[in-house]
């Protein structure tokens, strides 16, 4: 039987036509699978912060908006049940429940409260917008701005379960906690593909913290026993040993962020400063929620003006509300309320937060009464944000 001799450079001419084209199906039939990397479907937002630093403010501009399934420290139940325990070690605890809860996972919440709950068993439930509408509660619409008061009259005794089930229904998920003091510590999260997540880690000038912290001493002082590891003794840092720990976290935290970060933190990181933020509240919040993918609707740049924009600083009792207040007021007023002898304690124990974040020390109670001087400097370029960070410099 005659044998058919075919020259090698055609076999070998064949075998590439055939690779080349089994190449392009492959492309073309993988370009319609899903692919295994894609972001989920949820952006997860955590806003990063300290104790009276205008985190709660913050959250608000976050819960308001329709898009967002926002809850305000849920960490505060580990604390409270494991408060024996330091910060440092119950990080992983914090941790594994914010991720839960970006999972839109309440179960977790089952170690904390193992009892028959309602809403109103969740730590700052009311000042959720997400946990007063449909589908968490009948009684307002998604595009209401909704107030605690109402919202605790009105929905709290609707069940636990309805957390889970609105958290479901939004495009964005946003957590503040102020119970992080090292940003290594959300490594886990931030490579996590289940996870969309962007951390907007706002700060404020540690005496404009001090000054509000005095008004809240007691009701702060479990928590501070906790950051200080004293075993469960309460603490009302007349030291100021906490406020030293908080600004050696916000220390840690931007360094990390912004002196060789990993890849994956690119665009991932965003610093807001509170005294900017009151200073000029719409171009910075448009600036939050574009690092978000959120847009600003007309009701809430309304809502917006009116909290920024009332009579005064706020009164004691209300330390912890968001009452429409004059903001500028706000941010300043730790210049007349508190004695020169405190500033220079703590200036003293944050004077490299201080400055790192772009505040200016006052050396004579003079320089911290003018308030013609101006204590807060002009934004770095590449301070606040990844916008033009270059690894290669």
């Amino acid at each position: 039987m005659a044998r058919i001799r075919i020259p090698s450079t055609i076999v070998i001419l064949f075998v590439m036509v055939q690779t080349g084209f089994l190449l392009f199906m492959y492309a073309r039939y993988s370009s319609f699978m899903p692919q295994s990397e894609e972001k989920p479907s949820q952006v997860h937002i955590l806003i990063l912060s300290s104790w009276r630093s205008g985190s709660s403010f913050v959250g608000q501009l976050f819960s308001q908006h329709p898009s967002v399934f926002y809850l305000m420290e849920p960490a505060w139940h580990v604390w409270v049940t494991m408060y024996q325990n330091s910060a440092k070690v119950l990080h992983m605890a914090v941790r594994d429940l914010v991720r839960s809860v970006f999972l839109c996972d309440m179960s977790v919440f089952d170690a904390y409260m193992p009892w028959k709950r309602n809403l109103s068993d969740l730590f700052q439930w009311a000042v959720s917008r997400a946990l007063c509408s449909a589908p968490a509660c009948d009684s307002f619409q998604r595009t209401d701005i909704t107030s605690e008061m109402a919202c605790k009259t009105l929905c709290g005794r609707y069940p636990f379960s309805k957390v889970e089930e609105a958290c479901k229904t939004y495009s964005h998920v946003v957590i503040k906690e102020v119970r992080f003091f090292d940003l290594k510590v959300l490594y886990p999260l931030l490579t996590d593909p289940s996870l969309n997540l962007k951390i907007i880690h706002l700060v404020r000038d540690p005496r404009a913290v001090v000054k509000s912290r005095e008004q809240s001493i007691k009701a702060l002082a479990r928590d501070n026993g906790i950051v200080l590891s004293t075993n469960g003794t309460k603490v009302e840092d007349g030291k100021y040993k906490v406020m030293q720990e908080i600004c050696r976290s916000h220390v840690q935290i931007y360094e990390t962020a912004t002196l060789k970060p990993p890849n994956f933190l690119k665009d991932r990181y965003l610093m807001i400063r509170f005294e900017d933020l009151v200073k000029d509240p719409l171009s910075e919040i448009s600036e939050m929620y574009k690092f978000a993918d959120l847009t600003l609707t007309p009701t809430l740049k309304s809502w917006i003006y009116n909290i920024t924009h009332g009579q005064g600083p706020g009164k004691k009792r209300e330390a912890f509300k968001i009452t429409s207040r004059d903001a500028v007021s706000v941010s300043q007023a730790w210049r007349n309320v508190l004695s020169f002898q405190k500033i220079k304690k703590i200036q003293e124990v944050c004077k490299g937060a201080i400055n790192m974040l772009g505040y200016q020390l006052v050396d004579s109670e003079k320089e911290q009464r003018d308030l013609s001087l101006d204590l807060v400097l002009p934004r770095r370029q590449n301070q606040f944000s990844w916008s033009s960070f270059n690894p290669k410099h």
